[in-house]
């Protein structure tokens, strides 16, 4: 297999282990077949992704199944995908961070990927940075020219973020300058996901954005997940890693999708 393939197929397995785990969690248990019919691979494969999950403490194997490990599974969901493709969410956050400017107002998701950029903001001060996510106001709570605002809500601690009515009252109060997003799916040119509590909070940033920037790694193409967010065209900038191919890259190109591709 060619190196930049391996690297691709490493970085889909660890989505699909990802997305396996938020399924598990919200059910709080799920069955080998289910989990093939809903990945589209083997029985093999998924026992696979269930023995890498086991061994990390997150699940535990039954006959036909897994169920969610009685530990701190829920709140390790974060912390796992959160040490997904570290390399690539690096070089797509400087990228990102290279596009604010000083006196800004920044959104931030509640993404692991958005959460890379926290470092590079304390250089490009004063701003005022908007956040539900909880890792991200405990990055940034004590960075010094920064305005903190944290978006309320109902918690979710599988997510360490904040959802439901109060925080969408809260962003529709709001406006700001730009907004940094990722999501867990692209597929054909339309992003997804599979939470919808997420997507509404998702979709209520982007609406009070004047720039909305998709941050998101080449793992997540090619990959669908329940809930349509927006085509990629309704985002002003999107920046991935060069473990996209430079097919998939020219096609969005030519639909008039604003890519970048780092190198990492």
């Amino acid at each position: 297999m060619h190196p930049v393939d391996q690297s691709r197929s490493g970085r889909a397995i660890e989505n699909r282990r990802k997305l396996i785990l938020e399924q598990i969690i919200r059910s709080g248990s799920a069955q080998v077949e289910e989990l093939a019919s809903r990945f589209s691979v083997s029985r093999m494969t998924i026992h696979r992704d269930l023995d890498a999950l086991t061994e990390l403490g997150m699940v535990r194997k039954q006959h036909g199944g897994v169920t969610l490990h009685e530990s701190n599974s829920v709140e390790s969901s974060f912390s796992y995908r959160a040490h997904l493709a570290e390399r690539q969410k690096t070089a797509i956050a400087r990228a990102g961070a290279a596009l604010v400017q000083p006196g800004q107002s920044v959104i931030l998701d509640e993404s692991t990927t958005t959460l890379y950029i926290a470092p590079h903001l304390s250089s490009v001060t004063p701003l005022t940075v908007i956040t539900n996510g909880i890792a991200m106001i405990d990055r940034l709570k004590e960075a010094h020219g920064i305005q903190l605002i944290g978006l309320g809500g109902t918690h979710n601690p599988r997510l360490n973020a904040f959802f439901g009515l109060l925080c969408e009252n809260a962003i529709s109060s709001l406006r700001a300058n730009i907004l940094f997003m990722s999501t867990s799916a692209v597929f054909n040119g339309v992003t997804y996901h599979q939470d919808e509590e997420v997507l509404k909070i998702k979709r209520a940033l982007m609406n009070i954005a004047h720039t909305k920037v998709l941050m998101v790694d080449s793992s997540k193409f090619g990959v669908t997940a329940l809930n349509r967010l927006a085509g990629l065209d309704a985002f002003d900038v999107v920046i991935t890693d060069n473990g996209l191919p430079e097919r998939d890259c020219d096609r969005l190109r030519e639909q008039r999708v604003n890519l970048t591709v780092v190198d990492c």
